[in-house]
């Protein structure tokens, strides 16, 4: 199957795209989430324009994937510290 054109809208703007069809709910659904984000922004603060908004947006985004990044790195070592560990218990009992 081809690329597909859809149409995304984000803070009232129409973005449209060519996309593989695999792409497409999930671009749909990352713009509602940052439509929604947007909403919240606009309710919670004094928000004099769209880029403060969408700044605002963008940092929150990457900062969730920044911190799933440093959590991940935190899991693994924790992980391979377990890991250690057992190999070593392992390792004495078969001694």
């Amino acid at each position: 199957m081809g690329k597909q054109k859809i149409k995304l809208t984000i803070a009232d703007r129409v973005y449209p795209l060519t996309v593989e069809p695999g792409q497409e709910q999930g671009l749909r659904k990352a713009a509602k989430s940052i439509d929604e984000l947007i909403k919240r922004f606009e309710r919670s603060y004094a928000v004099r324009d769209k880029q403060d908004v969408l700044a605002m947006c963008a940092l929150q985004f990457a900062t969730q994937v920044e911190q799933k990044s440093i959590d991940k790195k935190e899991y693994e070592q924790e992980l391979e510290d377990r890991l250690k560990a057992l190999n070593e218990l392992l390792t004495d009992h078969l001694a």
